[in-house]
């Protein structure tokens, strides 16, 4: 059902509605989800979330811009729109009436005052009313303006209010209902109904009827059905009360200069984020947008360590910064990554933290790079851990395939790039898998067994190259054993293999990539010359 068929069940039916003021998109939400069948948005809190007076100085084009949110906000909740006098002359009005359709409101409400209007509740003298004849014809220009026959028009008539009495707000209720009104609002500044009731006794029910009860809010709701009135309009709360919550809290913070008794009582982020919704635009890109490892891959280097005597090339450099065919090693690295799209990228250095100077890189310094390991420097750059995240040492030089098979196999878990060349051989970081490498045309993947000096070299599949892919899970897991070698007070000393076997002693699984060769471990000199054939 349309929102105008909605609002026109609700003000035609037997049974009372009651609608909500709202005066933007979120609170236009909040009172579709508190259960409101309608909202009613307000000219006067429109305006004063404008930080303007409701004097029309909020023009029409942009109060149609501001409701069409919050049409879009409620929706499948109707919103009608309370439109002042118009804005203007019945051509006005036309014009109105086409863009509040436009954007998608159900119904507006026109008074008859004269334009500029002034807030019924602040002046207490006799006020001016338009000619009910020009008001009738702004009023039959507005119907014969919408291209939907369910859109609602409601007279709201002054009368009461501006002193004329109720004789005159009568004969103004008679000649808007024959102009085709399709309700009536009738306002009152009294603190008592009284007023009102005597209007709703004379008027018997020839034409729905509108009450906005701010003054006279004591009157039980139970006089209003008992009067067959057709929508009752609590017309400023929500601002009211956003209004005492936002002034507290910004008095206690200037005093206090603390969120420590603030936090607490404020809605939390989730929610806000939950309102604006934000699951819907997480489901829509899953649905929509293109799976592609280039847009998210990221990437984590450590480089800290200062390694062993390269006959004083590593003096002045870290062995990451030493070149290979006239690039260092770092650099060549970054460059492999970035030929599969990964753009950020976080490197942790250590020795000579100065000299590790590549482009495009975001760096993280370990002080402590003297007397820790691996695992420590990988926890100062724990938060890049996320989903499409590579973990390498920066002292590796490897061939592109060997990157490009590890992204095709990746998944959400954690996935290793392992030698299976080494197998049976006394490395460091040796594996054993749930089987051994089986040839280069088995496709199944293999599971990690086990990993590091614990591998006996006889039962060793081969060695891990110290490359790793984390998926939407492996990053989280990866931090956990983090958080728990930090805990129990391991964490300078461990090497990243001992992570991976906290991981697994979760019961993660991690996936291993069988290659042959085709990168070499930068250790010492030889290392260097045979990584210069990569």
């Amino acid at each position: 059902m349309q929102a105008t068929s909605r609002l026109r069940r609700l003000v035609t039916r037997s049974e009372i509605t009651f609608l909500m003021e709202a005066h933007d998109g979120l609170s236009a939400r909040i009172a579709a989800e508190a259960g409101f069948e309608g909202v009613w948005a307000s000219g006067l809190t429109m305006s004063a979330s404008f930080g303007v007076r409701d004097n029309n100085e909020l023009s029409w084009s942009q109060v149609v811009d501001h409701v069409g949110f919050m049409a879009d906000a409620a929706s499948p909740v109707p919103v009608l729109v309370d439109g002042d006098t118009g804005y203007g002359n019945f051509n006005n009005m036309r014009r109105l009436v086409r863009k509040l359709e436009q954007a998608g409101v159900a119904g507006v409400t026109i008074e008859d005052k004269l334009f500029p209007k002034t807030n019924s509740f602040l002046r207490s003298e006799q006020q001016p009313l338009a000619d009910i004849e020009e008001f009738c014809g702004k009023i039959k220009a507005g119907k014969d303006s919408q291209h939907d026959p369910d859109f609602v028009l409601v007279a709201r008539i002054e009368a009461l209010i501006a002193g004329w009495g109720l004789a005159e707000a009568i004969r103004r209720a008679e000649a808007y209902h024959r102009s085709g009104a399709d309700a009536i609002l009738i306002h009152s500044r009294q603190s008592s109904a009284a007023e009102i009731f005597a209007f709703l006794d004379e008027w018997a029910n020839r034409a729905p009827v509108v009450l906005v009860p701010t003054k006279y809010w004591r009157t039980p709701t139970a006089e209003y059905r008992a009067r067959g009135v057709s929508v009752v309009v609590w017309a400023n709360h929500l601002l009211r009360a956003a209004i005492g919550a936002m002034q507290d809290t910004a008095r206690r913070l200037q005093r206090d200069e603390t969120l420590l008794e603030i936090e607490p009582q404020v809605a939390p982020l989730p929610e806000v984020f939950r309102l604006q919704g934000d699951e819907e635009l997480e489901q829509a890109e899953r649905r929509y947008l293109p799976v592609a490892r280039d847009v998210t891959l990221s990437a984590v280097v450590l480089a800290a360590g200062a390694g062993a005597d390269f006959g004083g090339l590593n003096a002045a450099v870290p062995k990451a910064m030493l070149k290979v065919q006239g690039r260092p090693i770092l650099a060549r690295l970054l460059e492999d990554l970035g030929h599969f799209g990964c753009r950020n990228v976080t490197v942790v250095r250590g020795y000579r933290a100065e000299a590790v100077n590549v482009a495009g890189a975001r760096f993280v310094d370990n002080a402590e790079f003297a007397t820790t390991g691996e695992a420590y420097s990988l926890a100062l750059a724990e938060t890049a851990l996320g989903a499409g995240t590579v973990l390498a040492f920066g002292d590796i030089v490897v061939k592109r395939h060997i990157v490009q098979a590890l992204l095709e196999e990746a998944g959400d878990g954690i996935t290793l790039s392992v030698d299976s060349a080494l197998a049976g051989q006394e490395v460091a970081d040796r594996v054993r898998g749930a089987r051994a490498d089986a040839g280069r045309f088995s496709f199944e993947p293999v599971q990690l067994g086990a990993i590091g000096d614990g591998v006996p070299a006889s039962e060793s599949h081969g060695a891990w190259i110290g490359l790793l892919h984390l998926g939407a899970s492996g990053g989280g897991w990866l931090r956990e054993a983090i958080a728990v070698a930090r805990a129990d007070g391991s964490l300078p000393r461990a090497r990243l293999s001992d992570l991976l076997t906290r991981v697994m002693a979760q019961g993660h699984p991690i996936t291993v990539v069988y290659t042959r060769g085709g990168w070499v471990n930068v250790n010492n000199l030889t290392d260097l010359i045979d990584a210069s054939a990569i």
